[in-house]
């Protein structure tokens, strides 16, 4: 006996976002933060190390490396930094690497759109019907939650920073959305499931996540065998072939790497909680609400194949000690599982949802445009004070271009709240549009009135220009001793210096290294300067010459 699904969702409920105003969002979404900055410390930058290191021929292509220390896990990512390097010559080396992962990001919406649509159209996710008619299509029911899907994947806090970085985790993420869509697909699209199994799993691999490559394949292939359909059924040993490509593909990138953290803290518990709290908002919660109202339905493949795609990230993050990069992969299956809850939900918390996006994301935008008047206007002066004793040297530049796509976004802000809020909406995507379009809001403002504080306090370059007063551009090499891998990657394709970051300072044969200041000099250097990044107000770099 088939129960009655909780979704109630009559024709004018079943409209769609208008594609223009979709592909704008989705263009304000990815394309700010693509121009006029550096690499940022950390993954960012020794991301982008390890592909300019191939592009630049300081490293071979099987083995990138950043002043002899090789990267972990498999060079799939930074080939495509590298190969953009060397297309895009004509391009700053740092833009260039970043293009291909902006259009990953693009293709990862696109992927997760089409796998709603999909799980959408199966029977199990028809709404309701109508003792009189008048229940919406299956298909512009599909199209409505597929756009509430790609609503709820941009409005997530976690994949805002990651998401616009140049890093393995974002290659990764695709390839999980490129598994989750060959899943959905099956019953409708069956060879391009194939294609889409036999090339996420391989590529997920040689990314750097092999085992959860080889974990989807066995879950996949489960949640396949016990479909009805047919065609379904029929990609279980496509799926096993592909976990079987992605264990080679591991080995022959050598892709194979111990992230598993064996001494976790007792409150990772807490911890985690924490991180899916905020890391996941909004999408998240309402999926969490998706598997409640569904629990009758919790077999049927729209509720449980997300469901299962979240559940092995979410305990790989959990074996990882709370990573958040191994949190990133679920973001498309929580999104996944958050558009089916928007059929089934109350009208007071559709409206509590509005008017806390409301009045969050306009105070964040006030609060942007308070700090930008101070840089350019000098009123009021607190904001400039507060800038320049927290990043010593910054001094403001002005921007005509990013001060007209700021007062464009915020107009258009200002438009989506009065649309949403002057008249009674029947759309169910109509809960996410104000999260979504508020986030790519703050992206958008931080990436135009804010970008060049932002920049100079989380790049590498004043560093390195400090360095050059001491250190000469013809220097044979600088060693840099159990420093972070982002800073030896600032030396050597910022500054323009070779590197030895694999060797201790006693085994090295640099004529100049930087270590942390609280390290004792040994007996054979001595120290000719202290640095620091502007940001930094206790720890720094010493600045040591061979005597």
């Amino acid at each position: 006996m088939n129960l009655p699904t909780p979704a109630v969702v009559g024709i004018r409920g079943a409209q769609r976002l208008p594609r223009f105003a979709l592909l704008l969002l989705c263009a304000a979404y990815v394309l700010p933060g693509l121009f006029g900055r550096d690499p940022w410390r950390q993954a960012d930058l020794s991301s982008f190390g390890f592909m300019a290191s191939i592009a630049q021929g300081h490293a071979p292509w099987w083995q990138p490396a950043i002043g002899g220390v090789p990267a972990e896990g498999g060079p799939l990512p930074y080939w495509v930094g590298a190969l953009a390097i060397k297309a895009l010559p004509f391009f700053d080396a740092a833009f260039a690497a970043r293009l291909p992962f902006a259009v990953i990001l693009g293709l990862t919406l696109v992927l997760v759109w089409y796998s709603c649509f999909h799980l959408a159209c199966t029977e199990a996710a028809q709404p309701v019907a109508f003792a009189f008619g008048g229940e919406a299509h299956s298909i512009d029911y599909a199209r409505a939650l597929a756009d509430g899907a790609l609503l709820a994947l941009m409005a997530t806090l976690g994949l805002l920073q990651l998401g616009h970085e140049t890093t393995p985790e974002l290659l990764q993420l695709l390839a999980s959305s490129l598994f989750l869509y060959g899943l959905a697909a099956a019953p409708y699209r069956p060879n391009k499931a194939r294609w889409a199994a036999l090339s996420s799993l391989p590529v997920l691999a040689a990314s750097g996540a092999p085992i959860v490559a080889m974990v989807c394949a066995a879950a996949g292939a489960w949640l396949c065998n016990r479909s009805r359909y047919t065609e379904a059924r029929a990609l279980v040993k496509w799926l096993l072939l592909a976990g079987l490509l992605a264990a080679l593909s591991a080995w022959e990138f050598n892709a194979w790497a111990w992230r598993i953290n064996t001494s976790s803290p007792a409150d990772l518990g807490l911890r985690m909680f924490n991180l899916l709290a905020w890391f996941s908002w909004p999408a998240g919660p309402l999926a969490a609400w998706t598997v409640w109202r569904w629990r009758a339905h919790w077999q049927r493949r729209h509720v449980l194949l997300p469901l299962v795609c979240a559940v092995i990230p979410i305990i790989t993050s959990i074996l990882m000690g709370g990573s958040d990069r191994a949190l990133l992969l679920a973001l498309p299956a929580l999104a996944l599982l958050a558009a089916f809850a928007l059929p089934t939900l109350q009208r007071g918390f559709t409206a509590a949802m509005d008017w806390f996006s409301v009045f969050f994301f306009s105070a964040s935008a006030l609060f942007f445009w308070v700090y930008y008047s101070s840089m350019h206007l000098g009123w009021p002066a607190i904001p400039l004070a507060n800038l320049r004793r927290l990043a010593q040297g910054f001094e403001p530049r002005f921007n005509a271009l990013a001060l007209f796509f700021a007062i464009a976004a915020t107009i258009a802000w200002l438009a989506l709240v009065r649309w949403r809020t002057a008249k009674h909406q029947h759309a169910i995507w109509k809960s996410l549009v104000l999260p979504a379009g508020g986030v790519a809001l703050g992206w958008l403002l931080a990436m135009t009135l804010l970008l060049p504080p932002l920049d100079y306090a989380r790049s590498n370059r004043p560093l390195v220009e400090q360095l050059r007063k001491y250190i000469p551009v013809n220097a044979d090499c600088i060693a840099t001793p159990e420093q972070a891998l982002s800073t030896a990657a600032a030396l050597e394709f910022q500054g323009h210096w070779r590197v030895d970051a694999k060797h201790a300072l006693a085994a090295s044969n640099c004529s100049y290294a930087i270590q942390a200041s609280q390290t004792a000099i040994p007996e054979a250097w001595e120290k000719i300067a202290f640095v620091r990044r502007p940001t930094d107000r206790v720890s720094g770099f010493a600045v040591l010459r061979r005597r």
